[in-house]
């Protein structure tokens, strides 16, 4: 039995790690360290195996999946050993990577795009197929009407106006072709009301947003202890340095919004208000894969104490990502299989800006998955 993982923006570094490593994993090259799913509480609920996953994609960039794995080697990301090792398999999945499709109108481009995966599934015989959204971020549209009626939405993407950003017209793809959709960016995606009630009538369930490898993952972690120390945080201002494709978009003001809102989330949301401060995402071409960030709190204590902490973060943005795109695959397919339909929101431990109302600290989150994927075992 075989899932399928089609990955849009399937060339990016974070794609190319995951398909690398599950490949690796395959051929018994590596270990599965930063796989959440393979964790023992969550590891023998039923889940597809790594061994069980085949990838295939979109991706405007026309640079095969071997010569990015190999640049992404080059610049310490997956060991070059492995890259050599698994060229033949990498190129087979290079095979299954399609260009972007374009047309007329968006109802057409996403029709295009259902197809696309529609026959992946028929040449792999896929029992199962999950579309995640790893492409790069975008700005967040503007509103309109089409967005909250999914009548409305089919009509709007007839005509020649773009009603949909790229994020979106993949997950209404993706519901056409009766698939699990995941969104691991702060792209808008899935979140609109008619894709949701698209969702529904189609029977499949979708997960998101912006999956949380950092600077958000230790916010999560340190939030929560501030708030049940009954400690007032001040200030949190916090700065990021990154390099790559990701630090290139993020340099652009309206993908650099909506990745700063969502990383800025999980505060208000754990301590119930907002500290003074902010957070800085800027662009340094020589960090190229690897992430530093660097946070500053100050906080109050006992008879009006004032008190700081700093910390430092670095590391490989894709390599902690990658793993995440493979637990989430799995998850999402296993759900689709147990008749969930509509939003997850119990995989919120894995996103900064999680979908509906759900506990925002890390340990509530790690809860919650696992009752989660307890209940899909029990349903399965």
């Amino acid at each position: 039995m075989s899932t399928g993982v089609w990955l849009m923006g399937a060339r990016g570094s974070v794609a190319v790690t995951a398909v690398t490593g599950a490949l690796a994993v395959r051929a018994g090259l590596a270990g599965t360290t930063g796989c959440v799913t393979e964790l023992p509480p969550l590891r023998d609920a039923g889940l597809p195996a790594l061994s069980e996953l085949v990838f295939g994609g979109h991706d405007i960039a026309p640079t095969p999946l071997v010569k990015k794995a190999e640049a992404l080697a080059d610049a310490g990301v997956v060991p070059a050993s492995l890259v050599r090792a698994l060229h033949d398999e990498l190129a087979d999945a290079d095979r299954e990577i399609r260009p972007l499709p374009s047309a007329r109108t968006q109802a057409e481009t996403a029709d295009l795009i259902a197809a696309d995966i529609e026959a992946f599934r028929e040449r792999h015989h896929l029992t199962r197929l999950v579309v995640v959204n790893v492409a790069t971020t975008e700005t967040a549209p503007p509103p309109h009407p089409a967005h909250a009626d999914p009548g409305m939405l089919e009509a709007a993407l007839g005509g020649d106006e773009a009603v949909l950003p790229p994020s979106s017209l993949a997950a209404y793809a993706a519901f056409l072709a009766g698939c699990a959709f995941v969104d691991f960016t702060p792209s808008t995606g899935a979140r609109l009301p008619a894709l949701d009630r698209l969702a529904a009538r189609h029977g499949v369930p979708y997960a998101g947003h912006d999956g949380k490898t950092g600077e958000t993952l230790i916010k999560s972690v340190l939030a929560p202890m501030f708030a049940v120390r009954n400690l007032r945080v001040r200030t949190w201002s916090g700065t990021n340095l990154l390099g790559g494709g990701d630090g290139a978009s993020l340099a652009e003001p309206g993908p650099n919004a909506a990745k700063t809102a969502s990383k800025q989330r999980v505060l208000a949301e754990t301590l119930g208000y907002v500290p003074q401060g902010d957070t800085r995402i800027d662009y340094l071409e020589d960090a190229g894969d690897f992430k530093t960030a660097w946070d500053l709190v100050t906080f109050e204590g006992f008879l009006g104490r004032q008190m700081r902490m700093d910390f430092t973060w670095h590391g490989c943005d894709s390599a902690l990502a990658a793993p995440l795109v493979l637990d989430l695959a799995r998850l999402a397919t296993a759900a689709q299989d147990a008749g969930r339909t509509g939003a997850l929101h119990e995989l919120a431990f894995f996103f900064k800006d999680p979908l509906g109302r759900v506990p925002h600290g890390l340990a509530d989150q790690w809860t919650m998955l696992c009752d989660f994927v307890a209940g899909l075992g029990e349903r399965g």
